[in-house]
């Protein structure tokens, strides 16, 4: 019996969607703060530039897990239909399987190599679905691990700022503007490095658990293909002495029960032999009492 979790990338997508609604629910609830916070008073625009690319940068990676985990749903769906198709004893296995899936690739591929007479690899296999699936991740390991580095760019930039409004304190007799500046950023710092943590936070989960549905579904594959493919296509050396002494038991139950057999047949020809040589005598005897009437009735017929 294969164990996975058939529908553990649904659980993730409604996770996500609950946790969406309720990010969306506080950013309404505290729309007046986060719009003094982020927009208003901003002397310069890098808050605005540095928040947007976090955002974007987030967004990006957002769209590419719901994408992966819609992907890996299909996979799910694919790899429980051909598991009952076996259990089922279909003679075809991937009836009803899309030829994109992973389990149809893997199918065909056991199928193919053992067309040819070579021993299935099933280590190579597994190695090769492992490494191709994890390029898919590329793009969100990518996000995940610059979220908070871009966090920590805009409060370098921030602080940078900061720096300049300071050195105008300095060298100016009127430190209001400056002052100003240094406020602005120390509050864009802020306001970077908060943007950066609550979207790594938020994206980091995301990602663990995508790497968490990616991890059940090549697991699922590769134990059908152990419990399923592998003894339909290949035949290694254990399992060939298995058949074989099997095959040794079956024959010998069958020279016992052809030794049996012979036994009854020959109590059978002996009790036949018996009959045989009862009717011959009786019919031995009747021939003597016909020959006997026969006589009788000449002599009858002269007197």
């Amino acid at each position: 019996m294969v164990q996975y979790k058939e529908n553990y990338s649904r659980s993730v997508l409604f996770q996500f969607l609950m946790l969406s609604v309720l990010s969306g629910f506080l950013i309404l609830l505290n729309h007046e703060f986060l719009i003094n916070f982020y927009i208003k008073n901003q002397p310069t625009n890098v808050g605005y530039i540095v928040n947007s690319g976090i955002m974007l940068l987030f967004l990006v990676g957002v769209v590419r897990l719901v994408l992966l985990v819609f992907r890996y749903s299909r996979e799910e769906i694919a790899l429980t239909r051909f598991i009952r198709n076996m259990q089922d004893s279909q003679k075809l296995p991937t009836e009803r399987i899309s030829k994109k899936t992973l389990i149809y690739n893997r199918y065909v591929s056991v199928l193919e190599i053992s067309k040819h007479n070579v021993a299935v690899n099933h280590s190579a296999l597994a190695s090769t679905l492992l490494a191709t699936e994890t390029t898919r991740l590329s793009l969100p390991r990518f996000i995940s691990n610059i979220l908070i580095l871009t966090g920590v760019f805009g409060t370098i930039i921030s602080l940078s700022i900061a720096l300049i409004g300071a050195s105008n304190i300095i060298d100016s007799s009127d430190g209001i503007s400056g002052m100003s500046i240094v406020i602005h950023g120390m509050s864009t710092a802020l306001s970077t490095t908060t943007t950066a943590i609550l979207c790594y936070l938020f994206f980091g989960y995301f990602y663990m658990k995508l790497t968490d549905v990616q991890t059940e579904l090549l697991s699922g594959i590769e134990q059908a293909t152990t419990l399923y493919i592998m003894p339909r296509f290949t035949y290694q050396t254990d399992s060939m002495l298995h058949e074989v002494g099997t095959l040794v038991r079956a024959l010998r139950d069958a020279a016992e029960v052809m030794a049996q057999t012979q036994g009854d047949f020959s109590v059978a020809g002996r009790h036949l032999s018996t009959i045989t040589n009862t009717y011959a005598e009786r019919i031995t005897q009747l021939s003597m009492d016909i020959e006997e009437i026969k006589s009788l009735l000449r002599n009858g017929f002269r007197l």
